[in-house]
């Protein structure tokens, strides 16, 4: 059985991180388990279920203890995969990178531009984290790694990815920070209901390839009352699920990667370059 460590890292560490852990089975892939935050997927390994309704811890994580808990969620099985929605590269990213440059050449007029990685965001955070990686044995997939390549860390986007999954030609819209953005003329809160619509179709799309996912957005009646901020975490949660889809398409041969020699984000489908 293969497996996928998602994650959606915060280029601070004041911010929380979604987490989603993937494995296939006979029956398909299957959701292990997805959390708004790097504590609370390490509970999850000691058998406390996920608080949608408490605190979100933050901070910078504890990749052995992150690995460690996967493993263990996993019946003690390592992971074969991990897919990151973060900036990361075999050199030091001190400006937009090469990949940068070719997702936005490919996927800008869609609305997929990238942000652009700084010296400070996510500066020494994320070459931490991309040191720590491929310490344990996954170093920073490029364009020269063959698509389907196990053990290694893969970048992803989820904007235009979902381009993919969802059949779309423009940017979704599903960021709760730009919702006003998206829909100037309504209410807040009718603004956050069609957030939360949103994303309740990509987990129906991401729920035709990956089973059991459990993700559970606030009750209509209870989405008008609810912050913006507090509706933040299901959109973390998501994004690392975006990006374990991401990682099965990678894993299916069907991802390109936009790069160089050291760096590339992976976004599906496979192109003939």
């Amino acid at each position: 059985m293969t497996s996928i460590l998602a994650l959606d890292p915060a280029w601070t560490d004041h911010e929380p991180s979604g987490v989603a852990l993937l494995q296939s089975t006979k029956k398909g892939w299957r959701c292990v388990a997805v959390s708004p935050s790097y504590g609370q997927f390490l509970k999850l390994a000691n058998g406390v279920p996920v608080d949608w309704s408490g605190p979100t811890p933050s901070g910078e994580p504890d990749v052995n203890a992150l690995m460690n808990a996967a493993a263990s969620l996993l019946g003690d099985q390592p992971v074969d995969l991990v897919t990151i929605d973060m900036p990361i590269s075999r050199e030091p990213i001190v400006q937009r990178r090469v990949a940068d440059d070719k997702v936005s050449q490919e996927f800008g007029s869609k609305g997929c531009s990238t942000h652009s990685p700084s010296p400070t965001r996510p500066g020494p955070l994320g070459q931490r984290l991309t040191d720590c990686f491929a310490e344990l044995g996954y170093p920073v997939a490029t364009s020269d790694t063959p698509v389907g390549t196990l053990h290694v860390m893969c970048e992803v986007y989820p904007h235009p990815a979902l381009l993919h999954l969802l059949n779309k030609e423009f940017r979704y819209r599903y960021k709760i920070g730009r919702a006003t953005e998206y829909w100037k003329d309504k209410t807040p809160e009718e603004r956050k209901r069609r957030i939360v619509k949103n994303w309740q179709k990509i987990v129906d799309e991401l729920s035709t390839t990956i089973n059991k996912i459990v993700l559970p957005f606030p009750a209509k009646v209870a989405i008008d009352t609810t912050t913006a901020s507090h509706l933040k975490r299901y959109e973390d949660a998501l994004d690392a699920l975006i990006s374990g889809w991401v990682g099965i398409r990678y894993l299916a041969g069907d991802c390109t990667g936009y790069g160089d020699h050291t760096a590339a984000i992976w976004v599906p489908p496979k192109l003939d370059r």
